[in-house]
């Protein structure tokens, strides 16, 4: 959820800072007070557009951060490190900055984003549903995804096995149009792999670690004269001609064992020299091994060095490593027996092909089905919570559309149909017309997929317009029930919807020195009874308005 919002130099806001809590908040005031605007600072954190009209005038740049509750879906914690963004599990902060300049700085957790990353993000964060502007509900692409979210574990799993069916069709379909390029690609792909493959082949190729052991070989080779340099110094210090290491020890070691057997101290350390001589004789033999095995074979070294550099060639165009060359090579000897054989191939892939279609088709109407059978539950749904909202005429319907090529999310399309009125056939939801009708339709169905989308803040800029009386108490009460399952903000002119929220920010702009601020309170007790007074009467508020705004407010407790 939305924790905190803070708002620099934005329209008419000079500096604000606003604290939300979870379930359902309202924004009330004067036309022109600034309640839109604060919703639109919060459509720029989720990526909306961005102009340089939007700066307070006389500023150079605007800024707007939100402090944002991490929602508890491991989707969004890697969807931050895939972009590089370092998680929290606690918390999220978004932040915009426009500049006069044109300079637009979007950072995810400190993080500098692109605002394509930020919408991505933001819209597992917020939710906002304006009069005219109804997002994924008004938008028949994302229709089967939401009926696909409303479906069952079952629904789920055909899905998959969809997805499956498909991605093995589309193999077997590429491959198909691969071998079918025309003959004079085909007669320079062969002639590309016949090269490559006898260049691989030259090379022979066996060992994986031929690299690691020609390398170590030639630095024995190339570093000849100091290694024996090394080797004869150590040599003549171990068992030179005169006053040599070893025999030096000897003669100690035959000192102290003299006097082993005076005390157990001695008896130690005649051991500790007696395993230091042996040892010392046994390193000046394996030296004196050494130097008499060491040759230098220039001839050797050059030979390395031819090998490496046409172990470096296929590195730099077949694979990094022996390993990879070689996994390359096997996949290019079988690419171009296909395309010398094309025919039998292309007569196996057609068998493959017809097989996958077969399967495909099988699956994607068994998807339909359920889908079909997930549709109807949904439209039932949808018409008893437009019942609620006085919508209990009104037709809902979810409309199965053929598609015109398969696609990798099934076999047809899904949008959804109303007819708001008995006699009228159904029509797309997106174009229905009336605004009172789209708000109640927006809320039945926000209420039936809140659950499910995971959206942690829902926003309502003015969704209740077009609406009074008993309706918009339904609506009031819809909206209520959308805030048990994530925080709802709403911008209301509804005195009943003001009434059933668990929070209440009034909104106010004044005049000082000539420039206008807004300004943001949270009011409670006496001063929220008199805004729902101000809402339902008008500038004058009478005692009837007061008592009549208390008994909103006792009958939302009720509610609730």
């Amino acid at each position: 959820m939305l924790q905190e919002l803070a708002i620099k130099n934005f329209a008419i806001i000079d500096a604000l800072t606003i604290s939300f809590d979870g379930g359902m908040t309202v924004l009330t005031g004067e036309t022109g007070a600034g309640k839109s605007i604060i919703i639109d600072a919060v459509g720029l954190l989720a990526g909306g557009r961005a102009s340089s009209d939007l700066i307070r005038h006389g500023e150079n740049k605007t800024v707007v951060q939100g402090l944002f509750e991490m929602p508890d879906t491991p989707y969004l914690f890697d969807l931050m490190n895939d972009y590089g963004i370092t998680p929290d599990r606690d918390q999220v902060v978004l932040q915009r900055e426009l500049s006069n300049n044109g300079k637009n700085v979007t950072r995810v957790n400190g993080t500098l984003v692109t605002v394509a990353v930020l919408r991505e993000i933001a819209s597992h964060l917020i939710d906002i549903h304006g009069q005219n502007e109804h997002q994924e509900l008004m938008n028949p692409q994302k229709h089967l995804y939401l009926l696909d979210q409303f479906g069952d574990e079952s629904l789920a799993a055909l899905l998959h096995a969809y997805e499956e069916s498909y991605a093995e069709y589309q193999q077997i379909q590429t491959e198909r149009s691969n071998l079918m390029l025309d003959e004079q690609q085909n007669i320079q792909r062969i002639d590309l792999l016949t090269f490559q493959i006898n260049e691989i082949e030259q090379a022979n190729l066996t060992d994986d670690n031929e690299e690691a052991a020609l390398i170590e070989e030639r630095n024995l080779l190339a570093n000849y004269q100091r290694i024996l340099q090394g080797l004869t110094t150590l040599y003549a210090v171990l068992q030179g001609d005169e006053g040599n290491v070893i025999d030096q020890v000897g003669i100690g070691l035959e000192a102290i064992q003299r006097i082993e057997s005076f005390g157990k101290n001695y008896q130690d350390l005649a051991t500790n020299i007696s395993e230091s001589f042996y040892q010392l004789q046994d390193a000046a033999a394996t030296i004196r091994n050494e130097m008499d095995e060491m040759s230098y074979d220039e001839g050797r070294l050059n030979e390395i060095e031819l090998r490496l550099e046409t172990l470096k060639q296929l590195k730099r165009k077949y694979g990094s490593t022996i390993k990879e060359i070689k996994a390359y090579y096997e996949a290019i000897v079988v690419e171009l027996d296909m395309i010398s054989n094309k025919e039998s191939y292309l007569n196996q892939l057609q068998k493959r092909y017809d097989k996958a279609y077969v399967i495909l088709i099988q699956v994607g109407a068994d998807l339909t089905k359920k889908r079909r059978e997930m549709g109807r539950k949904l439209e039932i749904e949808v018409q008893n919570q437009l019942k609620e909202l006085y919508m209990d005429k009104a037709t809902f319907q979810v409309v199965f559309k053929e598609q015109e090529a398969i696609r990798s999310n099934g076999l047809h399309d899904v949008e959804f149909y109303i007819a708001p009125n008995v006699g009228e056939p159904p029509k797309p939801l997106a174009k229905i017309a009336s605004g009172g009708e789209l708000s109640r339709m927006m809320l039945a169905m926000k209420t039936i997929f809140t659950q499910t989308q995971g959206i942690t803040s829902i926003i309502f800029d003015e969704v209740d317009t077009g609406v009074s009386g008993r309706v918009a108490q339904a609506i009031a009460n819809k909206i209520h029930v959308v805030s048990e399952h994530s925080q709802v903000l709403c911008i209301t002119h509804l005195a009943q919807v003001a009434a059933i929220s668990d929070q209440h920010f009034f909104i106010e702009k004044a005049v000082i020195e000539e420039r206008t601020y807004t300004h943001v309170e949270k009011i409670t007790g006496t001063k929220r009874t008199a805004e729902i007074a101000r809402m339902l009467a008008g500038t004058e508020i009478t005692d009837l308005s007061i008592a009549h705004a208390e008994e909103l407010l006792n009958l939302a407790k009720k509610e609730k």
